[in-house]
């Protein structure tokens, strides 16, 4: 039956016309993936809650979980769970001072060295329009040039990445927790 449609298409003798419904047969067939998705560049700038401090980050696909760059990580008890105080800086030198309750300690696979240990803490993350509460690790990144990794637990069903686009967006959420 297919066989047949394909001969009395080719009888046309139009290759527009067979070119035209080729690809709309195909368009048909074929999901529209970016419905509804931002993109983004591979670098943008996002506001952490609840602390309301914006930073720099590279947003990374190849990440499962969002990392963070976090100084003086203090581990202290509260009501009998595990709590971390951390200091986070921008790049404009604008230090903020947070405290979670720690939801596990994962493990990080590395490149070339050992895994290491990290405090996961739940932190809100405005990237363009959409907030989220996610996962993130905090990491000493004082070596990288930005304080934050976005992962793919933040990024999946609400982007799409543009690895040759940069600074795309604004953090710029309605609707974000109370402080």
């Amino acid at each position: 039956m297919i066989f047949q449609c394909w001969q009395r298409l080719c009888a046309l003798k139009s290759p527009h016309i067979l070119l035209s419904m080729v690809v709309s047969a195909f368009m048909l067939a074929t999901p529209l993936y970016g419905q509804d998705k931002e993109v983004v560049g591979w670098l943008e700038k996002v506001r952490i809650y609840p602390a309301n401090l914006t930073i720099y980050a590279k947003v990374d696909s190849g990440a499962k979980n969002s990392s963070l760059n976090a100084s003086h990580v203090d581990v202290f008890e509260r009501d009998g769970e595990q709590w971390v105080r951390f200091d986070v800086t921008s790049r404009y030198g604008k230090t903020v001072t947070i405290e979670r309750k720690v939801k596990r300690v994962v493990k990080i696979k590395r490149h070339g060295a050992k895994p290491q240990a990290r405090f996961a803490v739940s932190l809100g993350i405005c990237l363009g329009n959409s907030y989220k509460e996610v996962e993130v690790n905090l990491a000493e990144r004082s070596d990288f040039l930005y304080q934050m990794l976005i992962g793919r637990s933040f990024l999946a069903g609400s982007f799409i990445v543009d690895p040759s686009a940069k600074y795309t967006t604004k953090p710029n959420c309605s609707v974000v927790p109370e402080q």
